[in-house]
């Protein structure tokens, strides 16, 4: 296994920007995004084990696991230390860009087992079969609001029966004035990782109208209403969530 090269620092909205525009994953994105992802989520790191650890307590022998929003692949790497090497892995991004350094990481981690890249909109119907786990990592919150019952239907028709679904978010305090307060620690946070005033605002600016997150009740009340039964949070930071929902 070849050793992974350090990411490119993520200084995208370092400069001033005349006229922010909205949040895309292209090339520019694409470059820094592990740097960028790994200082602008709490415990982005641990959050992966968890992922891989959890994983691996419900894949199947034969069957799928999706990872669907995949990015640059970090969560399939981590999963892929765990679990059985029969299991296929099928990573769907809607960046063709975000695939193409996917696939370069996977070879440098020395993949070894059967995988899939393919280009998808999580707006419309995935083809997912034989899945035994089905993972959504800060990708929930960039589908339109209107289509997500949709796609959580979606993965829930493809789950295998004892299969599960991962689902990392970015969410809304229950409470206005907590969620003042979680806003604000997480600035902080964004702080203490080196990011400045202006990065910190033009982002947020960036991502206004891509990123819409819900209230934990909100995403627990989806996972109940496309069929899901039992549901438990495995992560919480602030304004940061992690759900395992069980299908029967």
């Amino acid at each position: 296994m070849t050793e992974t090269p350090q990411p490119e620092q993520d200084n995208v909205f370092k400069d001033e920007i005349t006229k922010v525009s909205d949040f895309k994953f292209g090339t520019t994105v694409v470059k820094v995004f592990d740097d960028m992802v790994s200082r602008s989520v709490p415990f982005y790191n641990e959050m992966q084990r968890m992922l891989g650890e959890i994983a691996a307590d419900h894949v199947k022998e034969g069957s799928f696991v999706y990872d669907l929003g995949c990015s640059t692949g970090t969560t399939m790497i981590e999963v892929d230390k765990l679990i059985p090497s029969d299991v296929r892995f099928i990573g769907i991004d809607e960046s063709t860009e975000m695939l193409e350094k996917c696939d370069v990481k996977l070879k440098e981690a020395g993949f070894v087992r059967p995988y899939e890249l393919v280009t998808g909109d999580l707006h419309e119907t995935l083809p997912i079969k034989n899945a035994s786990v089905v993972i959504l990592c800060l990708t929930l919150q960039f589908v339109r609001p209107l289509y997500r019952e949709r796609l959580l239907r979606n993965i829930y028709e493809g789950l295998n029966p004892g299969g599960v679904l991962l689902l990392v978010e970015k969410v809304l305090a229950e409470s206005t004035v907590f969620n003042r307060d979680f806003i604000k620690y997480y600035y902080n946070y964004k702080r203490r990782n080196h990011y400045s005033e202006m990065e910190i605002s033009q982002k947020r600016e960036a991502l206004e109208n891509v990123l819409i997150p819900y209230k934990l009740s909100e995403n627990l009340l989806l996972l109940k209403e496309t069929g899901f039964g039992d549901c438990e949070t495995f992560f919480k930071w602030y304004n940061f969530s992690g759900l395992i929902a069980y299908k029967k």
